[in-house]
């Protein structure tokens, strides 16, 4: 038996899995196997566009519930696992060839319970530059120094005693951001490690159906926040953790969800007052989670805040925030947090680094 069992989850045989089976099974099959639950779907469907050479060497399980998301079936999948380590993967992307093996290679030397995988974006080349982490080589890492709080899913090696015995789980029924709260307790408790300069885990992007993209109202849309800032475990976290996740919580959750929602019409008053308590509520669960912000992040924050303000300055701001380089998106409002660990400055040429070390080190290699 493998050490690795790779979860794929599958919602219609109009995804590419046979792609995700193959890229497990060619490119890692020495050291995982595959399961594909079958999320309210009969096994015949899924397994049908799976190629035949491989589809004797997976197990195929069926999920069904009332949910489009695709928590249920990868709790499902990992539930029913006897693997050491777990890894789930998306139907609609891919493993790098090796990259299973570098996964449990930053394993053996490090024994982390949590194995974050690189992560790129359509191709194995275009590498995604979060964590924006700390320059070293493959090994521990740290929620706070490596600013491990910007990977929201739990993508990598898992290591199933560690989920049996705390019980972590995706938050079933959630259609989007079901996986946050589970990945950021285990980055914030668990003994984590980075896998930098590994193949990575590539996201695919010829899928016109990810839950993910589609704009939905703010408590919908991050209806999330409540497992996470309210959970036990994060009040008990310490206050330098919870304002690295405060900080995270604004600038990719909801200042994202201002940016995408550019037509003023959608911001009714109802959006608008859920947009300030949700704001609110993170500025409370993280105090000091401003601190480090740009000059134009404070200025949407002020705008998300009050709902009087009118839509469309609350647009502009959203916008302007991502106006890069300019001294409003560079500078903090206070000098003494300009080179802050979440500042700007040092967040932008970490992020940097992430992107061009593997490359770097593949010419060196070369």
């Amino acid at each position: 038996m493998t050490s690795v069992e790779v979860i794929i989850a599958c919602h219609t045989p109009e995804r590419p899995v046979g792609r995700a089976v193959a890229s497990v099974l060619d490119g890692n099959g020495e050291h995982a196997s595959v399961t594909v639950v079958c999320h309210n779907r009969d096994v015949a469907e899924i397994a049908a566009v799976v190629a035949p050479k491989h589809r004797e060497r997976v197990r195929f399980l069926e999920h069904r519930d009332e949910f489009r998301s695709a928590s249920g079936p990868f709790n499902a999948g990992m539930a029913q696992s006897t693997a050491t380590f777990v890894a789930i993967l998306g139907s609609d992307d891919i493993l790098a060839p090796g990259a299973v093996a570098s996964w449990l290679s930053v394993q053996e030397r490090t024994g982390a319970d949590f194995v974050i995988t690189r992560l790129a974006l359509g191709t194995a080349e275009a590498g995604v530059p979060t964590p924006a982490v700390r320059m070293h080589r493959g090994g521990p890492v740290d929620l706070v120094a490596d600013r491990l709080s910007y990977r929201s899913a739990p993508l990598g090696l898992m290591r199933r005693a560690m989920l049996e015995s705390t019980g972590v789980r995706l938050v079933e029924g959630a259609t989007i951001g079901g996986d946050v709260a589970m990945v950021t307790r285990l980055m914030a408790t668990c003994p984590t490690a980075y896998d930098r300069c590994g193949p990575p885990y590539v996201i695919g992007e010829d899928a016109g159906d990810r839950v993910t993209y589609v704009v939905r109202p703010m408590r919908e849309q991050l209806g999330f926040f409540p497992d996470l800032l309210d959970a036990e475990w994060f009040a008990s976290l310490p206050a330098r953790a919870r304002r690295a996740i405060g900080v995270k919580l604004l600038r990719i959750h909801v200042f994202g969800a201002v940016f995408y929602r550019d037509d003023v019409a959608i911001w009714t008053p109802s959006e608008r007052r859920a947009l300030a308590d949700i704001t609110a509520r993170v500025i409370t669960r993280s105090p000091g989670c401003l601190a480090p912000l740009s000059r134009a992040d404070r200025e949407l924050v002020d705008a998300c805040l009050d709902p009087t303000v009118d839509a469309a300055v609350l647009v502009r701001a959203a916008q302007a925030r991502r106006r890069h380089g300019r001294p409003a998106t560079l500078l903090t409002s206070s000098p003494l947090h300009l080179l802050d660990r979440e500042a700007p400055l040092r967040f932008m040429a970490a992020s940097l680094a992430v992107r061009h070390l593997p490359r770097l080190r593949s010419a060196a290699r070369a």
